[in-house]
């Protein structure tokens, strides 16, 4: 293994966790939903249900397309400097953004949120390039551990300028961890492999291939079965990140503050628990890993709905970090097991239209069911129903066993 490499492919989630963390997750759904639209009768879970799901249908449908290209042209790591670019100009922008700009407000997220899932897409097909097999699970978890590392700098920072008010240095602070914590990527990671084709031509054989591709996985029974799965219970997973922040202010009356130490709790056991699982991935294998992630997934869902306290929430919240790193670097894991060698682009470019349709109906479900009962409880609940489903095909899955034959 390339120990240079593996940093600078780790460090990239550490910079990009400032995003899923404070913009995603915790300060600005609030800040959209309560300032910019206001949340009377679910208004603000609406309109960001709408922008999450917009974003990663766009992702969605072009991923395949660009994995393809990103092959045939050897574009992976301008591909994925474009994305972060996009992504980094567009949280700078918030910035501009004032009480009432619903629109503007819209169009911003959907364009940073293009630009960090985007973004995804090429970092993680870099993953079997830089790390045996036998490996893989370890540094796919000790991306999400350093990732997790990231979300809890940027929170602590995101704290104390939200406490003085500072909501403009706050998006700004964001965009700085991004940009400066993304740059050892595209200085050190395995350069791009020319092919002698135009972008152009590439273009065409890019989309035939995706085609092809998803012809291929389709025909390949397990892939197939696994990526429903995986599609279904990841939906929950990203509804569940998406709106756990609009939750616990609405229903629980948490401030902005306490929902920045609420989300730090999140990051700590999730840091812990990556890093827990992370040789047992390997050892045991992810499939195993990611049922007993997708059990605690159920029980954390169904006692939410029942919650009354702040402190209640709180020890959900401490059971959630657990499984919440361990489900996403297993599932990756498991993933790569079916990956035919050099053709990681394409592949993850239809586990990355996987994972952001995945995105788009949970959302959705939750941001109208919300506007409908005018309580976000019965929205909630709902989601267990994703982590029920995807746990019992992919028990029909086979394949996911260890990666390493011996636990000497």
């Amino acid at each position: 293994m390339n120990k240079r490499h593996i940093l600078s492919w780790c460090l990239f989630d550490f910079a990009n966790s400032s995003y899923s963390a404070v913009i995603a997750a915790v300060v600005f759904p609030v800040y959209f939903s309560h300032v910019i639209v206001g949340n009377g009768g679910g208004q603000g879970d609406l309109w960001w249900g709408r922008a999450i799901s917009l974003s990663m249908a766009i992702i969605a449908l072009t991923s395949p397309f660009l994995g393809g290209i990103a092959d045939y042209a050897g574009l992976r790591k301008r591909f994925l400097f474009t994305y972060t670019c996009l992504c980094v100009l567009s949280v700078a922008s918030f910035s501009v953004l004032q009480k009432g700009m619903v629109m503007e407000g819209f169009l911003l997220i959907v364009l940073a949120n293009i630009g960090f899932e985007g973004g995804l897409v090429f970092y993680n097909a870099f993953l079997p390039e830089i790390t045996s097999k036998d490996h893989q699970g370890r540094v796919s978890a000790w991306g999400f551990g350093v990732g997790y590392a990231g979300s809890i700098l940027s929170l602590l920072i995101a704290i104390v300028l939200v406490k003085k008010g500072y909501y403009v240095l706050t998006w700004l602070s964001v965009a700085f961890l991004f940009a400066i914590f993304s740059a050892p990527a595209f200085l050190f990671l395995p350069s791009d492999r020319k092919h002698g084709i135009s972008a152009l031509d590439a273009s065409f054989k890019g989309l035939k291939y995706a085609v092809e591709t998803l012809k291929e996985i389709w025909e390949r029974g397990e892939v197939r079965k696994f990526l429903l799965a995986y599609l279904i219970y990841e939906d929950g997973v990203n509804t569940v990140i998406v709106f756990s922040s609009l939750f616990a202010a609405a229903t629980l009356g948490f401030n902005t503050e306490e929902l920045i130490l609420l989300y730090l709790a999140v990051q700590v056991t999730a840091l812990g628990g990556a890093f827990l699982m992370a040789k047992p991935t390997d050892l045991w294998g992810p499939k195993a890993v990611v049922r007993l992630s997708l059990i605690l997934w159920v029980v954390v869902v169904i006692l939410a709905y029942f919650i009354q306290t702040k402190n209640q929430f709180w020890v959900i919240v401490v059971i959630a970090g657990v499984g919440l790193g361990t489900v996403q670097a297993a599932t990756r894991a498991f993933y790569t097991q079916f990956i035919p060698h050099g053709r990681e682009n394409d592949y993850f470019g239809v586990y990355s239209l996987v994972g952001k349709s995945s995105a788009i109906i949970g959302p959705l479900i939750f941001g109208e069911m919300s506007a409908t009962f005018g309580s976000q409880r019965p929205a909630i609940l709902s989601v267990a129903l994703f982590f029920i489903v995807g746990l019992v095909i992919l028990h029909s899955v086979r394949g996911g066993g260890p990666n390493v034959r011996n636990t000497l």
